[in-house]
């Protein structure tokens, strides 16, 4: 009779090994598996970011290029200008040569 118990506990301490072992790695699993989720949602994140970051650039160089060309319209405005200064005082001193006495 007292072998049998003795089976009983020993097969009794298997099953509750057996079961912490189960437990242990399914916990494991589980933080494993919210590591892999955490993980992901940082990559998600990072992605949207560097999004972000690529569309702030792309409108930084817009917003250049279009100082770029309000530059060079306003230099060509002011050559257009000088030249008809030029124009104008060429034409007035035609005028002077034509009728001094004014």
């Amino acid at each position: 009779m007292s072998i049998v118990i003795v089976l009983i506990i020993i097969l009794a301490a298997i099953l509750v090994i057996g079961l912490i072992a189960r437990s242990v790695k399914q916990r494991n699993e589980q933080r494993a598996d919210a590591r892999h989720h955490e993980a992901e949602q940082m990559r998600t994140a990072a992605k949207a970011t560097n999004l972000e970051a690529d569309r702030h650039a792309a409108e930084a160089e817009e917003r250049a290029a279009r100082s770029k060309r309000e530059s060079l319209a306003a230099q060509q405005q002011q050559m257009a200008s000088a030249a008809q200064r030029s124009t104008a005082q060429d034409l007035k001193t035609r005028a002077d040569d034509v009728d001094p006495d004014v």
